[in-house]
C-alpha cells in the first residue's frame, strides 16, 4: 500500500505502443498506483497502423492518450523519439515527481538515465525479454508478463479452493517450503528466453578506421551490454544471499540481528531494480521471506488500538 507521502507523488506514463501489448494495461495502471498518482499518460504508435486497433476501447476505458507518430520510413522507429521528447518536455514542465516508462526496447536505458540525473523516480515496466541495462536504469522496474501470470495463477487456486472445500487456500509459502534453487529448478524459476532480436545500431556495420560519435559510442555499448547479457530475472540464490547480506548490515549491535522488514525490502529493491517477491511465485514480502526457510520474523503491534499500527521484523536465523 503506498504511504502518504507516495500518495502525493504524481507520474507521468509514457506506454510504447510497439513493445508492450493491450492485456497489460491495467497492471501499468495499478503498479503505478501503489507509488502515486498518474497525472500523464500517454501511449505512443503508428495509430494509422492495424496492428494497433486493439488498444481503441482500452485506451477510451482508462483515459490514456495516444500520440499519433507515423512510420517515416520502414527500420526506423520514430514512436522512441517521439516518446522520448515528449519526457524531456514534461521534465523540463515541472509538474511531475516521476516517469513510468513501458517498453521492453533498451532504446530507452539513456532516457531513464537521464531523468533519474534530474532527481526523477523512474519505473520500468517491460516483459523479460528487456534488456538488463535498460532495467539497471531505472529505480525499480516490473516483469509485467510475471505480473500478469501471478494474477492468473491466482485467480486458479481460488477457483479450484471454491471447487474443492478441503483444499487448503493458504499460500505456499506460509507451510515454511523453501523456494526451489538447485541448478535443475533455478532454470525453471527463470521464465525461459527469446532470442535477443539485432540492435538497429548493429544492422549497419561500423567502419573500423572511422571514428564513432558520441551517440554512436553510447548505443553500441548499450547495444554491446544487451547482446552479452541475460535478461532474465535475478537469481533465487543471488536474492537470497543479498537479503542475508542486508540484514547483517542493518542490523545494530544490541538488537539481538532483528531488522524492519520493510527497510529490507527497500535496500534489496535499490540493489535489484527488478525484484519483485511475484517473480518467484509469491503474493507478499512476508511469504516470501518466510519460503527462504533461513530468516525468523515477528510481529511487533506497536499500539493495540490499532491492528495496523503492527510492524515485522526479521533476522538471520544465525544470529538468533
Amino acid at each position: 500500500m503506498a504511504s502518504e507521502n507516495n500518495a502525493d507523488k504524481k507520474f507521468a506514463i509514457l506506454i510504447d505502443a510497439d513493445n508492450i501489448g493491450v492485456k497489460y494495461i491495467r497492471i501499468i495502471l495499478d503498479e503505478i498506483s501503489k507509488e502515486g498518482t498518474a497525472t500523464y499518460k500517454r501511449i505512443y504508435g503508428d495509430w494509422t497502423s492495424p496492428n494497433l486497433s486493439p488498444w481503441k476501447q482500452v485506451l477510451l476505458e482508462h483515459s490514456v492518450t495516444p500520440m499519433q507518430q507515423y512510420s517515416y520510413t520502414v527500420g526506423k522507429n520514430a514512436t522512441d523519439s517521439a516518446m522520448i521528447i515528449d519526457a524531456m518536455d514534461i521534465l523540463y514542465s515541472g509538474k511531475v515527481d516521476g516517469f513510468c516508462l513501458a517498453s521492453s526496447d533498451s532504446d530507452f536505458t539513456r532516457l531513464a538515465s537521464r531523468l533519474r540525473e534530474s532527481g526523477m523516480t523512474v519505473i520500468g515496466m517491460g516483459e523479460q525479454k528487456t534488456p538488463r541495462p535498460f532495467v539497471s536504469a531505472c529505480d525499480r522496474f516490473c516483469y509485467i508478463d510475471n505480473i500478469l501470470k501471478s494474477q492468473s495463477d491466482t485467480k486458479t487456486q481460488k477457483k479450484k479452493g471454491a471447487e474443492d472445500p478441503s483444499q487448503d487456500k493458504g499460500d505456499k509459502s506460509a507451510k515454511g517450503s523453501k523456494p526451489k534453487s538447485d541448478k535443475t529448478t533455478a532454470k525453471a524459476a527463470k521464465v525461459s528466453q527469446k532470442p535477443q532480436e539485432p540492435s538497429k545500431s548493429a544492422s549497419k556495420p561500423h567502419d573500423p578506421y572511422q571514428p564513432l560519435s558520441a551517440l554512436d559510442a553510447v548505443d553500441s555499448l548499450i547495444a554491446d551490454a544487451a547482446s552479452d547479457d541475460t535478461t532474465s530475472v535475478t537469481d533465487i540464490d543471488t536474492i537470497t544471499d543479498a537479503i542475508s547480506a542486508i540484514v547483517d548490515e542493518m542490523m545494530l549491535d544490541d538488537d539481538d540481528g532483528w531488522v524492519l522488514l520493510s527497510d529490507v525490502g527497500n535496500v534489496l529493491r535499490k540493489r535489484y531494480p527488478d525484484f519483485d517477491q511475484r517473480n518467484y511465485g509469491y503474493s507478499k514480502m512476508t511469504t516470501f521471506i518466510a519460503g527462504l526457510d533461513i530468516f525468523e520474523m515477528r510481529k511487533v503491534v506497536e499500539d493495540p488500538q490499532n491492528p495496523k499500527s503492527a510492524v515485522i521484523y526479521m533476522r538471520n536465523k544465525s544470529n538468533g
